[in-house]
Protein backbone atom coordinates (compact mmCIF):
# COMPACT_ATOMS: atom_id res chain seq x y z
CA UNK A 1 0.00 0.00 0.00
CA UNK A 2 1.34 3.42 -0.97
CA UNK A 3 1.27 5.92 1.89
CA UNK A 4 -0.69 9.17 1.71
CA UNK A 5 0.64 12.60 2.64
CA UNK A 6 -1.26 12.38 5.93
CA UNK A 7 0.38 9.06 6.86
CA UNK A 8 3.85 10.23 5.80
CA UNK A 9 3.50 13.24 8.10
CA UNK A 10 1.92 11.25 10.97
CA UNK A 11 4.68 8.59 10.92
CA UNK A 12 7.40 11.29 10.89
CA UNK A 13 9.35 9.44 8.18
CA UNK A 14 11.35 12.55 7.15
CA UNK A 15 12.76 15.54 8.98
CA UNK A 16 12.07 18.19 7.92
CA UNK A 17 8.75 17.25 6.33
CA UNK A 18 7.64 20.47 4.65
CA UNK A 19 4.43 21.45 2.91
CA UNK A 20 4.46 21.61 -0.91
CA UNK A 21 6.55 24.39 -2.44
CA UNK A 22 8.05 25.47 -5.77
CA UNK A 23 11.84 25.61 -6.01
CA UNK A 24 13.69 28.35 -7.88
CA UNK A 25 13.31 26.35 -11.14
CA UNK A 26 9.54 26.05 -10.66
CA UNK A 27 9.67 22.34 -9.75
CA UNK A 28 7.47 21.01 -6.97
CA UNK A 29 9.11 20.02 -3.70
CA UNK A 30 8.07 18.79 -0.28
CA UNK A 31 5.05 16.73 0.64
CA UNK A 32 2.87 15.57 -2.24
CA UNK A 33 -0.40 13.63 -2.31
CA UNK A 34 1.33 10.25 -2.06
CA UNK A 35 5.05 10.91 -1.76
CA UNK A 36 7.72 13.42 -0.94
CA UNK A 37 9.97 15.40 -3.30
CA UNK A 38 13.45 15.42 -1.77
CA UNK A 39 15.64 18.52 -1.94
CA UNK A 40 19.37 18.89 -2.54
CA UNK A 41 21.62 19.94 0.30
CA UNK A 42 24.20 21.44 -2.05
CA UNK A 43 24.47 22.82 -5.58
CA UNK A 44 25.46 20.32 -8.28
CA UNK A 45 26.73 21.05 -11.78
CA UNK A 46 26.53 18.12 -14.20
CA UNK A 47 28.28 18.39 -17.55
CA UNK A 48 26.86 16.26 -20.36
CA UNK A 49 27.40 12.59 -19.45
CA UNK A 50 28.64 13.47 -15.94
CA UNK A 51 27.97 11.60 -12.69
CA UNK A 52 27.92 13.09 -9.19
CA UNK A 53 26.96 12.22 -5.65
CA UNK A 54 24.74 14.62 -3.72
CA UNK A 55 22.88 14.63 -0.42
CA UNK A 56 19.24 15.16 0.42
CA UNK A 57 18.36 17.77 3.04
CA UNK A 58 15.84 15.44 4.67
CA UNK A 59 16.78 12.85 7.30
CA UNK A 60 14.96 9.51 7.07
CA UNK A 61 13.76 7.48 10.04
CA UNK A 62 11.98 4.40 8.71
CA UNK A 63 10.11 1.98 10.95
CA UNK A 64 10.31 -1.75 10.32
CA UNK A 65 7.05 -1.79 8.36
CA UNK A 66 7.85 0.97 5.80
CA UNK A 67 10.09 0.98 2.70
CA UNK A 68 10.92 4.02 0.54
CA UNK A 69 11.42 3.74 -3.23
CA UNK A 70 13.26 6.62 -4.91
CA UNK A 71 12.05 7.80 -8.32
CA UNK A 72 13.12 10.45 -10.82
CA UNK A 73 11.12 13.66 -11.10
CA UNK A 74 9.49 13.84 -14.51
CA UNK A 75 10.48 17.46 -15.17
CA UNK A 76 14.17 16.72 -14.57
CA UNK A 77 14.14 13.32 -16.29
CA UNK A 78 12.85 15.08 -19.41
CA UNK A 79 16.03 17.18 -19.29
CA UNK A 80 18.19 14.04 -19.05
CA UNK A 81 18.72 13.74 -15.28
CA UNK A 82 18.62 10.24 -13.82
CA UNK A 83 18.67 9.60 -10.07
CA UNK A 84 19.98 6.10 -9.35
CA UNK A 85 19.37 4.92 -5.82
CA UNK A 86 19.04 1.88 -3.71
CA UNK A 87 15.85 1.28 -1.79
CA UNK A 88 15.47 3.02 1.58
CA UNK A 89 15.09 -0.18 3.60
CA UNK A 90 12.78 -0.71 6.59
CA UNK A 91 14.61 0.28 9.78
CA UNK A 92 17.09 2.57 7.99
CA UNK A 93 17.90 6.02 9.37
CA UNK A 94 20.09 8.74 7.95
CA UNK A 95 20.58 11.21 5.11
CA UNK A 96 20.15 9.82 1.61
CA UNK A 97 23.09 10.05 -0.78
CA UNK A 98 21.78 10.57 -4.30
CA UNK A 99 23.55 9.24 -7.39
CA UNK A 100 22.96 11.69 -10.26
CA UNK A 101 23.73 11.23 -13.96
CA UNK A 102 23.22 13.70 -16.81
CA UNK A 103 22.24 11.71 -19.91
CA UNK A 104 21.68 14.80 -22.06
CA UNK A 105 23.96 16.75 -24.37
CA UNK A 106 23.39 19.92 -22.31
CA UNK A 107 24.78 20.77 -18.85
CA UNK A 108 22.40 20.63 -15.89
CA UNK A 109 22.71 23.01 -12.93
CA UNK A 110 20.90 22.04 -9.74
CA UNK A 111 20.82 24.56 -6.91
CA UNK A 112 20.87 23.89 -3.20
CA UNK A 113 17.23 23.47 -2.17
CA UNK A 114 16.20 22.18 -5.61
CA UNK A 115 13.62 19.40 -5.67
CA UNK A 116 15.51 16.53 -7.30
CA UNK A 117 13.64 13.23 -6.87
CA UNK A 118 10.56 11.71 -5.30
CA UNK A 119 10.29 9.02 -2.65
CA UNK A 120 7.19 6.85 -2.51
CA UNK A 121 6.64 5.06 0.79
CA UNK A 122 4.96 1.65 1.05
CA UNK A 123 3.76 -0.41 3.99
CA UNK A 124 5.10 -3.95 4.17
CA UNK A 125 2.53 -6.72 4.66
CA UNK A 126 3.99 -7.05 8.18
CA UNK A 127 6.99 -5.52 9.99
CA UNK A 128 10.24 -7.12 8.90
CA UNK A 129 12.17 -9.22 11.40
CA UNK A 130 15.36 -8.18 9.54
CA UNK A 131 15.50 -4.35 9.66
CA UNK A 132 18.38 -2.60 7.93
CA UNK A 133 21.58 -2.68 9.99
CA UNK A 134 24.23 -2.27 7.29
CA UNK A 135 27.17 0.05 6.76
CA UNK A 136 25.02 3.04 5.75
CA UNK A 137 22.90 3.02 8.93
CA UNK A 138 22.79 6.54 10.45
CA UNK A 139 24.50 7.93 7.34
CA UNK A 140 25.78 11.46 7.87
CA UNK A 141 24.63 14.53 6.01
CA UNK A 142 26.54 15.28 2.83
CA UNK A 143 27.43 13.04 -0.12
CA UNK A 144 28.91 9.75 1.13
CA UNK A 145 31.19 7.65 -1.07
CA UNK A 146 30.83 3.88 -1.34
CA UNK A 147 32.16 2.04 1.69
Amino acid sequence: MILSAQTIRKLNLLTPCVDPFKDRNGNSGGLGPCGYDLTLDEAVYLAPGAFSLASAVERFTLPTNVVGIIHDKSSLARRGLAVQNTVAEPGWSGYLTLELTNHSAEPIMLFSGSAVCQVIFHFLDEPTDRPYSGKYQNQERGPQSAR
